[in-house]
């Protein structure tokens, strides 16, 4: 639908929130260094993303950020030039969403997620006991990549602490689920820590309980 076409909907706060979102959206467009910066996006007013990070985030196209989404950058003296934060085209990621990326964290196209998602590549470092965590820094981390059409529910997280994490395809993750390892493709998974509790059977055509 065509960003005036929305306008005809909801009362004069909601008008006014599209406006300020749109011309937000255009404003991070043409004065932050993404790496890439598709078309048709909408990101809200609210949405935390510093300019310096910029560099290190690519979103596709027809994306949708949510109110107080945050995308973080962490430090990382070895960066690679890659992106750290990838966003496919037509993800839509539900207000108080959080992704932060030392190594990699990769959205393929078309992703939803619920309100409040965390979504990390890395933990802090706490191995020395006589040391703050808080002046540890980060451990190595990992990298993650979450298959085209998944859908994550409330408050769930997706944590790697080293190696890869890979939700597959059309995956759906329950409220309060935390995944800390990859699943295969067309899985239901909820619990802490994540595990299976259906699986598309593509010959019954049903999604079928594990036991």
């Amino acid at each position: 639908m065509p960003f005036w076409a929305t306008l005809r909907s909801g009362g004069p706060v909601a008008i006014l929130y599209r406006l300020l979102s749109k011309f937000h959206t255009e404003w991070l467009r043409r004065t932050y260094p993404f790496r890439r910066f598709g078309v048709g996006n909408s990101i809200s007013i609210s949405c935390q993303i510093r300019r310096s990070s910029a560099r290190h985030v690519s979103l596709g196209d027809d994306i949708f950020l949510g109110p107080d989404v945050w995308l973080n950058i962490a430090p990382n003296e070895h960066r690679s030039s890659d992106p750290a934060i990838i966003i496919g085209s037509h993800c839509e990621i539900g207000r108080r969403c959080s992704i932060s990326a030392k190594n990699c964290i990769e959205l393929e196209e078309s992703i939803i997620t619920a309100p409040s998602v965390f979504i990390t590549d890395h933990p802090h470092e706490y191995s020395d006991v006589d040391i703050p965590i808080l002046e540890q820094g980060l451990s190595e981390g990992g990298r993650i990549r979450i298959e085209k059409g998944c859908w994550l529910g409330v408050n769930s997280v997706i944590y790697c602490g080293k190696g890869e994490l890979v939700l597959g395809r059309n995956c759906v993750v329950g409220a309060n689920a935390v995944v800390t390892r990859s699943f295969p493709p067309y899985s239901v998974l909820a619990g802490n820590p994540a595990k299976v509790i259906k699986r598309y059977d593509s010959n019954l055509k049903v999604w079928a309980k594990v036991d």
